[in-house]
């Protein structure tokens, strides 16, 4: 029986490891997880309430470059700097994983309860980081969760350090061009 959309999002939100090997393996889930991606920072954006349409449309369009270059990074920290014996992996398959793990996000929509907003993005970012370890331990095939945390945070040191030169190639943020 083939799995509806909004139940692979219910399961990856709830941890479902079995999901993320399926989706690891499903080629055809990758529209699937381009679009958990979107409406992830779409409920963003309403649950921020900031940046009007045109913010909404931006957040989505860099949350899209962001995963694909999270999954790229991901991917290469993880199959060729860090790999155990078993890793074997694409691109792809992070894509499709990574996205999935963006599901959580999908309650910061949430953040538009008065008085909600700093606790509903708070707890959506932490379940959104605890989905993307056990996405990058099963697409990577690691039998070590440490590992996956590692290849995580190594990835976020590096995407942090990239942005920051990027930042100062055009002045730096919030300085008047």
């Amino acid at each position: 029986m083939a799995d509806t959309y909004a139940n692979r999002v219910i399961r990856a939100a709830k941890l479902d490891v079995a999901l993320y090997e399926e989706v690891e393996a499903d080629t055809t889930a990758t529209s699937q997880a381009v679009g958990i991606v979107v409406l992830s920072a779409i409920a963003a954006g309403v649950g921020a309430r900031s940046g009007g349409f045109g913010g909404i449309i931006i957040a989505s369009v860099g949350a899209l470059i962001s995963w694909y270059i999270w999954a790229y990074l991901t991917y290469w920290i993880g199959a060729k700097f860090l790999p155990e014996p078993q890793t074997h992996a694409t691109h792809g398959e992070l894509l499709r994983t990574i996205g999935f793990s963006s599901s959580p996000g999908l309650l910061r929509v949430l953040g538009v309860i008065p008085g909600l907003r700093g606790i509903v993005f708070l707890v959506a970012g932490i379940w959104m980081l605890v989905a993307m370890v056990i996405a990058v331990r099963q697409a990577l095939d690691y039998q070590s969760t440490w590992r996956a945390v590692g290849v995580c945070v190594i990835g976020w040191i590096v995407q942090g350090i990239v942005l920051a030169l990027v930042l100062s190639l055009f002045g730096g943020a919030g300085r008047p061009v």
